[in-house]
């Protein structure tokens, strides 16, 4: 989120070392750890156009306990920082977030052990130059602010950041379900240095997933999703190799019915024209000419004899 910064170093309040021991291999006193208050996220529409719900927030308070502290959210064990020993969701009074709701935020405690080797980044703490977070969470869904639909559902159409009417389109963040960590970024206003989303292994439908990809959005995709992209993509190529064998077809009838009805037009040049058709107009020049075929310009057997209307008797020579 844009807003997520460390807000203050403060000494260890009453029962926070304790909390504390409850994460390390051996007792620490208050000397040997260093304790800070850092705001994770809030109810305000970040620059990706979401939001967490405060209904959210409220879970993220416990599954953000225990989480770690890195750097640019890279997963690595030696850029583990510090700990989160508790969460809890305020209120700012008096404040309100771009929406016009009550202003909320999760703000959490966290601590690293006094070292030598975080001697640098505590200074930076403490200075104000190292304070802006973000943070690493899955949710199981993001709802339209416009339409109440999931927004990654084929029962929303509306875009994120688009304005309908006076409303602006945004997506609020509901049921997280797990938490990853907490990181130092330099840049947390930019869209990579925002909340990391992810959502459920829950499989997307067909019609999902092609619409995010019409939206131009980034999509996260399962495996089970995977392999139903790739069954569809193959399936779109069936019928794609199936349409070009169809195509070739009526353009073949079209040239050897336009030979035998306008055989004034060279095969070059009906060539030409027949490859620039859709289906439907191959399909349209063939049938006009096959009904021309079966009219004035019908292919008559060498010895076919016009019948005659009237009723007349060939066979006179043999008459007695």
């Amino acid at each position: 989120m844009k807003t997520a910064q460390v807000i203050k170093n403060t000494a260890v309040k009453d029962g926070e070392l304790e909390l504390i021991n409850s994460y390390a291999r051996r007792e620490l006193n208050e000397d040997e750890v260093y304790v800070f208050s850092v705001v994770l996220c809030d109810n305000d529409v970040d620059r990706d156009f979401e939001r967490f719900t405060v209904e959210s927030l409220e879970m993220l308070s416990q599954l953000f306990v225990g989480k770690t502290g890195i750097f640019d959210h890279n997963p690595k064990a030696e850029n583990q920082t510090a700990r989160i020993i508790s969460c809890s969701v305020e209120a700012v009074s008096g404040k309100k977030n771009s929406v016009g709701d009550d202003y909320f935020r999760l703000v959490a405690r966290a601590y690293m052990p006094i070292s030598e080797s975080n001697k640098e980044l505590r200074l930076s703490i403490d200075s104000g130059i190292t304070r802006e977070v973000s943070v690493g969470c899955a949710v199981e869904k993001t709802i339209c602010s416009i339409c109440g639909n999931d927004i990654n559902s084929h029962e929303c159409s509306h875009i994120k950041g688009e304005l309908y009417g006076d409303s602006l389109c945004y997506g609020e963040l509901v049921n997280p379900y797990d938490a990853y960590e907490f990181s130092f970024v330099a840049v947390p206003a930019q869209k990579q240095a925002g909340v990391i989303k992810s959502f459920k292994g829950k499989e997307k439908s067909m019609s999902d997933i092609i619409k995010s990809i019409e939206k131009c959005e980034a999509i996260a995709l399962s495996n089970g999703d995977c392999k139903k992209l790739k069954a569809y993509i193959d399936n779109l190529k069936k019928q794609a190799a199936d349409g070009v064998v169809y195509r070739n077809s009526l353009i073949g009838d079209v040239l050897k019915y336009s030979a035998i009805v306008q055989p004034e037009i060279s095969r070059k040049t009906m060539e030409s024209v027949a490859t620039s058709l859709s289906i439907e107009e191959l399909k349209e020049f063939k049938s006009a000419y096959k009904k021309k075929m079966n009219g004035e310009n019908a292919v008559k057997p060498q010895l076919y004899v016009e019948k005659s209307d009237k009723k007349t008797n060939t066979n006179t020579e043999f008459k007695i």
